[in-house]
């Protein structure tokens, strides 16, 4: 009887199937973008406070215009998008430091979503959250009075959501190092940090020299370029590129190493 029933259990456990793409689906990312949208304080960090910086930075310079003959204002509303984006994905991936506190990826080991699976439902959960900051951005700056033609609108709108999965990368990989209690408290005073020194904040035009050349280092850089340039007309800027490509590699590959670190411990 008992050989039977060993030999059923086999059975079945050799035609157990793992889940579809490892077990990342529309459910489990559904839960998760719920889970974030809740979080009333995340939302107004991540949504009103940029909003609110263009309101104060933005609305004084009306009036004024690029070379180009386009609206200073506009060049300052893509810049806070691309902050507003940064500021939702890196907290959103950073969010994997509270579920390590809380034993979550203990709980993950005995389910079958694999670790990729659950990785990417956190990047995308992230981007959902970009776009979210991005279109609010937007459409204060629409609401303002901003008008630019409309090949700006969706180039530097994608842009400004695409590069942010540097940021998605760049929160997961602090939600690994660092402890749930430290993490947020590293998060705002970075950001801030580097959204001033790659150019968000103020043109770099107006930084030492020095400054600007450490600016073209950092990772907002590329990605503030990159949306930037279909208002200012100067065109894809290849070391931008090269700048998103690259960190959003060492921030990818760090996360997942350090991820894979984290898990065998558990």
């Amino acid at each position: 009887m008992t050989a039977t029933t060993s030999s059923t259990t086999g059975t079945r456990a050799a035609g157990r199937r793992p889940p579809a793409l490892g077990g990342f689906c529309a459910p489990v990312l559904g839960i998760e973008i719920r889970r974030v949208l809740r979080n009333r304080r995340t939302l107004l960090f991540i949504l009103v406070m940029p909003a609110v910086f263009f309101l104060l930075f933005g609305l004084p310079t009306r009036g004024e215009k690029l070379d180009n003959g386009l609206p200073v204002i506009g060049w300052i509303m893509i810049s806070l998008a691309v902050y507003a984006a940064m500021v939702a994905t890196t907290s959103a991936g950073a969010a994997v430091a509270t579920e390590r506190a809380l034993g979550w990826s203990r709980q993950l080991r005995l389910t079958s979503l694999r670790p990729a699976a659950y990785v990417a439902t956190k990047v995308a959960t992230a981007m959902v959250l970009g776009l979210l900051g991005v279109l609010v951005e937007f459409a204060v700056g629409a609401a303002s009075g901003v008008r630019l033609p409309a090949h700006v609108w969706v180039e530097s709108g994608l842009t400004a959501w695409i590069g942010a999965l540097v940021f998605a990368a760049f929160g997961l990989f602090v939600g690994y190092l660092e402890p749930a209690e430290n993490v947020m408290q590293f998060i705002g005073p970075t950001l801030a940090i580097l959204a001033m020194l790659g150019g968000l904040f103020l043109p770099l035009e107006l930084l030492p020299h020095v400054m600007q050349q450490i600016a073209k280092f950092t990772p907002v850089y590329g990605v503030g370029q990159l949306a930037r340039a279909p208002l200012t007309g100067t065109g894809v800027d290849w070391a931008a590129v090269a700048n998103v490509t690259a960190w959003t590699v060492f921030f990818g590959l760090g996360a997942a190493r350090l991820f894979r670190r984290d898990t065998t411990r558990v």
